[in-house]
């Protein structure tokens, strides 16, 4: 019988938004309730507890094989869906064979490797790469840059809810100013051109939209790397010319790595790491590294202490002496 309450799943996105969690976070989570209520044959999650999230997780390390950081993500997910959706408290959950999480470390590609893999690029994929590298931005960091982030005066980018939704600066590399400029040049005609339409407003953060009405319209608002066509927002808030899609990104980096012959799995996240560990080369103190990559704690940051290009552990082999 209807009871007048929204379904369960319509309940889990609203408590979502209401966090402003973005939407694949929202995505994620509703995949995630999907799945354990299907493994428990469509019960109904306020029918069960902690002994059937065990089993869930269990199965998605035992039979499933999947990563330590799926089974946590799959975790966080059905925790969401108890405490803020259901408003149940569990108990610790000790019965779950944990993922194992194998202990690697990042691929950093030599400034002769970064150089020939940017070389082979091209076009706004080339600049988003010089981005990655120069500035040390996640992959999706980038495309989400607003045109108000970018100080040209002051050489630094605003990193907007970053990972954690924390905010951080991190410095805009000299090389890329005069590229980037001529190509927000041309983003700006591109949305002159969608105004004249009726168009040109981007998708704004949280609840911006209903704050400043108008604000959607504003160039500083517009995306520094837009798609080429225009989309329906997913959550049915109109029609927007949307950021340029990270797998555009991954292709055009991977295509790169291999014609430029390298034998490393270099991906987009490579490059963070090779500005990383290059600034630590150069003597840069690990604080400062630590802030521009927006880790909260120094222990991420020390990883790159590892990998400099000092041999291993960075000790002098006696070969050499």
């Amino acid at each position: 019988m209807d009871d007048g309450k929204p379904k369960l799943l319509d309940q889990l996105r609203q408590q979502i938004r209401v966090r402003n969690y973005s939407i694949r976070t929202e995505t994620v989570y509703a995949e995630w309730a999907k799945r354990y209520i299907r493994f428990h044959l469509y019960r109904h999650p306020a029918e069960m507890g902690a002994a059937e999230i065990e089993a869930f997780l269990t199965h998605l390390a035992v039979k499933r094989d999947v990563s330590a950081s799926t089974q946590n993500q799959a975790l966080a997910a059905l925790l969401f869906l108890y405490k803020e959706v259901l408003k149940l408290d569990l108990p610790r959950l000790q019965g779950v064979v944990r993922a194992k999480k194998p202990k690697r470390l990042p691929v950093v590609l030599s400034q002769d490797e970064v150089a020939l893999l940017l070389e082979r690029m091209q076009g706004v994929q080339r600049l988003v790469a010089n981005l990655l590298y120069g500035s040390g931005l996640r992959l999706l960091e980038a495309p989400r840059l607003r045109a108000k982030d970018v100080d040209f005066a002051r050489r630094e980018i605003l990193v907007r809810d970053g990972k954690g939704q924390k905010d951080r600066v991190t410095m805009l590399p000299t090389r890329v100013v005069e590229p980037l400029q001529a190509h927000l040049e041309m983003v700006r005609r591109l949305h002159r051109e969608d105004l004249v339409d009726g168009l040109g407003e981007a998708n704004l953060p949280f609840a911006l939209a209903r704050k400043y009405p108008n604000a959607a319209r504003e160039w500083g608002w517009q995306f520094v790397f837009p798609s080429v066509n225009r989309s329906c927002d997913p959550r049915g808030q109109g029609i927007f010319r949307h950021h340029l899609h990270e797998k555009t990104i991954q292709r055009a980096v991977r295509e790169a790595a291999r014609r430029a012959g390298l034998l490393k799995h270099a991906t987009p996240h490579s490059l963070r790491h090779s500005f990383a560990t290059h600034l630590l080369e150069a003597g840069q103190d690990i604080r400062t590294v630590q802030e521009l990559l927006g880790h909260s704690d120094v222990k991420t940051t020390m990883i790159y202490t590892h990998v400099l290009n000092r041999g291993g552990l960075a000790v002098l082999s006696p070969l050499d002496r």
